[in-house]
């Protein structure tokens, strides 16, 4: 009988634990730590796979000159004692990345890197390794953002059908859609969608059932609202909508975004604010409007996960040193605290998965 796992990448150094594995009580939500492994700088952002108990990661890598490189690295999760044991790992990019995700047929990574505004293409070998980069995307141009003067790649999302999949550029204010030609190991571009300049486009989300994507914005504290043409791969945009509620004047800066497995609401982190920012979704045109904003009760929120079963968010507060449970009302939308708290270090990303 299958299990849910979750999974804790962080900021650390390659002496210090980076990633957590935890057993996730479905009743309660507590995370329950059974599993860390050392060895990686700052495991930021990683993907399971349940089908074949593999775990993927970014890290930092070294080039053939010793210079700073975007890695990758495969380990093998053992579901009964929590053992996590590095397999390999394998150069993605010529620049440290941000984010990894699979494709919907888990035979392929995609990585992102900011630094270097450029996307990858990795095979998934049959014994579960990451195989050497097959495809390679450079982005060019800039922003109007003062701090944006490149191309910024910061996530490679694929869509529900597994035909194409969306990139958001933070330093172009672009979404490009690519077409995944995976038989030819290729990424091809299809369309791209500007949005307001100087938003910073972070993280994207399909919707699980209506022709509709959302993506928060880091720079501008939004998120916008996409129609999305899933026979040609095309975004337009349908609603844009602030994050923050109208008294906060802070310094903020969004950060991730998921839905509800049912589709119905939608939610986004806030730094600054340290917030969830909830959203009702209408599903005649998919646009949104504003619930709460939920405290998260920890600094800077990078990431956030709702359970598998969409009754609980665990929220990971890298400045708070931990992941907080709040349970979730599956009427309402609104999250509650239920008490129970994980202490890790630097905690940036959360994933679970169901394994057997």
């Amino acid at each position: 009988m299958a299990s849910t796992f979750a999974f804790i990448g962080s900021y650390a150094n390659a002496d210090e634990p980076g990633i957590y594995a935890c057993t996730y009580d479905k009743e309660t939500g507590v995370l329950t730590l059974i599993g860390q492994a050392d060895g990686l700088p700052n495991p930021t952002f990683l993907v399971p796979n349940g089908t074949n108990r593999m775990l993927y990661t970014i890290m930092e890598g070294k080039d053939s000159e010793g210079r700073k490189c975007g890695a990758a690295a495969a380990y093998r999760f053992d579901p009964t004692d929590g053992d996590l044991v590095r397999v390999n790992e394998e150069v993605t990019l010529p620049a440290t990345t941000c984010h990894i995700s699979l494709d919907a047929t888990r035979r392929f990574a995609m990585t992102a890197s900011y630094h270097g505004g450029m996307i990858s293409l990795s095979p998934i070998l049959e014994d579960g390794r990451i195989g050497q980069t097959v495809d390679m995307h450079q982005h060019e141009g800039s922003s109007v953002h003062p701090a944006q003067s490149q191309a910024r790649a910061h996530s490679v999302i694929a869509d529900n059908a597994g035909r194409y999949a969306v990139v958001s550029d933070l330093g172009l204010d672009t979404l490009f859609v690519y077409e995944l030609d995976l038989p030819n190991g290729r990424m091809l571009l299809r369309s791209q969608q500007s949005i307001t300049p100087g938003s910073g486009p972070r993280h994207f989300v399909f919707h699980p059932e209506l022709p509709f994507g959302y993506g928060i914005n880091e720079l501008n504290s939004t998120i916008t609202v996409y129609s999305y043409d899933a026979a040609i791969g095309r975004l337009g945009v349908v609603q844009t909508i602030s994050t923050l509620p109208e008294s906060f004047t802070g310094d903020n800066a969004c950060a991730d975004i998921h839905l509800s497995p049912d589709g119905k609401f939608l939610y986004g982190s806030n730094r600054g604010h340290d917030s969830l920012a909830v959203y009702r979704v209408n599903p005649a045109d998919g646009r949104i409007e504003p619930i709460e904003y939920a405290p998260t009760l920890g600094g800077h929120p990078r990431n956030f996960a709702l359970s598998p079963d969409g009754r609980f968010a665990l929220v990971a507060n890298r400045d708070g040193n931990h992941i907080v449970t709040f349970s979730r009302d599956a009427e309402s939308g609104k999250l509650l605290p239920t008490g129970s708290e994980l202490h890790v270090s630097k905690p940036v990303c959360i994933r679970f998965a169901e394994m057997e």
